[in-house]
């Protein structure tokens, strides 16, 4: 399977509906070489950026505004898989959520997701945004993903809920901090690992509100290897993987055959 992970520049001077059509050239670019992608992987909110909290109110669409309309149409234009990122979904009863796309070759929807776990603590995503409360794959040809967003990497319950849902490649668009770059790929890793699943985690690059990105989007393989990694700029990271290797590797060794549900927790001591 061959992946293409754009890791987009978010220029708060650049209008959104010019991103918007600048990124679906971008998705049809991945298509029109002798090795088309099967799979093409946006970032999280690159129509507005991750830290752009004060915007979100002002740039928030419904499911299926403007942001779903143009990837549906690249999608279907390129005849790719398009994992869209995500955008600031405003739903009918005002909640804002941060919430992932992904469409079929045919520009049909086949799956949204709302992001689980939020940034900010008591600010920001935290406060300005719902929590979205569903675990969501897509069964592509090959593969079948598990959809995580950003901060949900720092949760390792919901990737191994995904597993259980039958995950093995799991899709992770982001608008990581460069501070924290070195968490972003320990945990992009781990999480591999300890799922014996692939990883796609696509970032952004440039800063968003003055917080500078941590680009370095990468893609990490059953065995925790790094099989491509991007550098700080806007880049498209293009990466050709085997899906099945994923099974391969839990044959092999097996220790997800060894986990251990429902161990009651010890008593106090003394």
């Amino acid at each position: 399977m061959r992946a293409s992970l754009i890791q987009i520049a978010v220029n708060p001077d650049e209008p959104v509906n010019y991103r918007r059509a600048r990124v679906a050239s971008l998705v049809a670019g991945e298509v029109s070489g002798p090795n088309p992608a099967d799979l093409v992987v946006l970032p999280e909110l690159w129509p507005v950026g991750a830290f752009a909290f004060t915007r979100f109110a002002e740039e928030a669409e419904p499911l299926e505004g403007p942001t779903h309309e143009v990837m549906s149409r690249a999608a279907a234009e390129a005849g790719v898989w398009l994992h869209a990122g995500s955008f600031v979904e405003r739903a009918e009863d005002g909640t804002l959520y941060n919430t992932s796309l992904v469409f079929d070759p045919r520009g049909e929807r086949v799956a949204a997701y709302r992001k689980i776990h939020r940034f900010g603590f008591d600010q920001g995503e935290a406060v300005l945004m719902g929590a979205g409360e569903e675990l969501v794959t897509v069964t592509l040809p090959g593969t079948t993903l598990g959809l995580a967003t950003c901060y949900d990497l720092r949760f390792p319950e919901l990737f191994r809920g995904l597993v259980d849902a039958g995950a093995q490649t799991f899709v992770v668009p982001a608008g990581w901090p460069e501070r924290r770059r070195a968490h972003w790929t320990l945990l992009a890793r781990a999480r591999a690992v300890e799922n014996q699943a692939y990883v796609l985690a696509v970032g952004t690059a440039g800063t968003h509100a003055d917080v500078p990105q941590a680009g370095h989007t990468l893609v990490v393989d059953p065995w925790g290897e790094i099989l491509g990694e991007a550098g700080a700029e806007e880049e498209i990271l293009r990466v050709e993987f085997d899906p099945a290797e994923v099974e391969k590797t839990r044959e092999r060794f097996p220790v997800l055959k060894g986990r251990r549900l429902g161990v009651e927790r010890p008593g106090t001591l003394g």
